[in-house]
């Protein structure tokens, strides 16, 4: 038992230094900020490919959010990670994993794969779930709310008033992960109403849920996306 906690401790901790270092990528706009300079386990340990796991196509933010000129190893991190864990069968797995291999992708300059889903049918439910539903099941897949189109975030595009509902429990439930990815989902929703104070929200969501690096990863990448900073 303790070995499993402190594996689980282990893992937590290198997912929140990889978060950090790519929040500080994000915020200085500095493509000379090596991201695994900032993590102190080693590139081979697989604590480390778990942890990129966990943050999937995120950790390769900066260069997708903001064109940045990355170091490959970050790119052959997400690569390796990719293959080290299968796809579970959930939604969310299954889109995370997918979004890693297109960032991959996209970081090398070759074709994208195909998305995890066969015709629009299979993602029939975004337009039918409800409101509360809808948000816990899309935040988790926050890492895909970005420039890489996909039918996925096709469909969520319907759902704005929607995720605002969601977004707006999340914050009064001080469930900030859930804020972070329903409003990183908002920022790339066309005619968010103005009267729910995205912008503000968000910042408030980063202050309060801050303690959580992918809290202020989600935040921040919405903030660059509402800005159009995105390349």
């Amino acid at each position: 038992m303790k070995e499993e906690l402190d594996a689980s401790a282990s893992l937590a901790g290198t997912v929140q230094e990889l978060a950090r270092a790519v929040v500080s990528a994000l915020g200085g706009g500095d493509d000379r900020t090596r991201v695994l300079d900032s993590v102190t386990t080693g590139p081979d340990d697989p604590v480390l490919l778990a942890a990129a796991r966990v943050l999937g196509a995120d950790v390769l933010a900066p260069r997708l959010l903001l064109g940045q000129d990355r170091p490959p190893e970050e790119s052959e991190l997400v690569a390796a990670a990719a293959r080290a864990f299968p796809p579970a069968a959930s939604f969310s797995s299954l889109w995370n994993h997918w979004g890693m291999r297109a960032a991959v992708a996209r970081a090398r300059g070759t074709e994208a794969p195909a998305p995890p889903v066969d015709g629009a049918a299979a993602l029939s439910w975004v337009a039918t779930e409800p409101w509360q539903e809808l948000t816990r099941r899309l935040a988790p897949a926050a890492a895909l709310a970005g420039p890489e189109p996909s039918p996925l975030a096709a469909a969520v595009a319907g759902r704005t008033e929607d995720l605002a509902r969601g977004f707006v429990r999340a914050v009064r439930r001080r469930d900030w992960l859930q804020a972070a990815g329903a409003g990183r989902w908002l920022a790339l929703a066309p005619e968010v109403p103005a009267s729910l104070g995205l912008d503000p929200g968000l910042e408030f969501t980063a202050h309060l849920g801050g303690a959580d690096a992918r809290v202020l990863l989600h935040c921040r990448a919405a903030a660059l996306l509402r800005a159009g900073a995105v390349r």
